[in-house]
């Protein structure tokens, strides 16, 4: 049986210019699908126009959803703060840049189905898709780190940082009620706690274009960041501070009902 509806949340740091892009093709899908779907977009402390752009987006579509965080407090919790919120079955993330086409949400969808409990999108299973790849030292830099991710985690997986992603409600309520990493280093943590709790995880291939204008990532900076990150993430587990939450319980009904948001799709 499909599930009966999708939430799709969007993290977005100064994002006006790349975001009508981005739901535009977002909404035709949902539409084209007849999905009963709802687009979370969190607004992470922006200085620019960005929560302007999806408020008026709500005015025309009742599905957008804006999330309005004053102080810019990271990628990871900006998904965190949207996936508290969701109500879907089957709840997404994608980034603001559409780097992966909304189409592929099928691809994760069917993993789903078909038995996964998360249903991460893969820039390296399958390189012919990568439209634009990124430049070599970002290349280089997402080999190193995957191998510390290897490393210092144990996670074998070829891409964790794709921001395209896919679970199942009670997937997604269990790991984002434990996650901690409030920056880049955040996919990582939620790979690690999906193991923990034996969830079945599929990496499946996708489309992807890098888009340089707009970007967030600085990668040095990032990198060192997410180092210490992944550390943090091992710390963490050895020293049990994912073995409870510090919010709702795992899998508990939690949704856009029961929770005021700043905006919301009629104001």
């Amino acid at each position: 049986m499909k599930p009966s509806k999708y939430s799709i949340v969007i993290p977005a740091y100064n994002e006006a210019s790349r975001l009508p892009r981005t739901l535009q093709p977002i909404l035709a899908f949902i539409k084209a699908k007849s999905w009963e779907a709802e687009v979370i977009v969190v607004n992470d402390g922006s200085t620019d126009a960005t929560a302007d752009v999806v408020r008026e987006f709500s005015r025309q579509h009742a599905a957008v959803c804006l999330v309005d965080n004053q102080v810019n407090q990271g990628k990871g919790r900006s998904i965190r703060d949207g996936v508290k919120l969701a109500t879907g079955d089957i709840i997404l993330f994608a980034d603001a840049d559409n780097s992966t086409p909304i189409e592929d949400a099928e691809l994760l969808v069917q993993a789903i189905e078909d038995g996964a409990d998360i249903a991460i999108g893969s820039r390296w299973v399958d390189r012919k898709l990568q439209v634009q790849p990124q430049p070599w030292y970002r290349r280089l830099n997402g080999r190193v780190y995957n191998l510390l991710l290897r490393g210092i985690l144990g996670l074998d997986y070829k891409d964790t940082q794709n921001g395209f992603k896919a679970f199942t409600r009670c997937a997604a309520k269990t790991i984002f009620g434990m996650q901690r990493i409030a920056g880049w280093g955040f996919d990582a943590e939620v790979l690690y706690l999906a193991r923990k709790f034996n969830l079945a995880v599929r990496e499946v291939p996708v489309e992807y274009t890098y888009y340089a204008e707009g970007s967030k990532i600085r990668p040095y900076r990032a990198g060192a960041r997410m180092l210490v990150e992944l550390l943090m993430v091992r710390w963490y587990g050895l020293t049990g501070k994912y073995s409870g939450s510090d919010s709702a319980a795992p899998g508990a009904p939690e949704g856009l009902a029961s929770v005021s948001f700043q905006e919301g799709p009629t104001d």
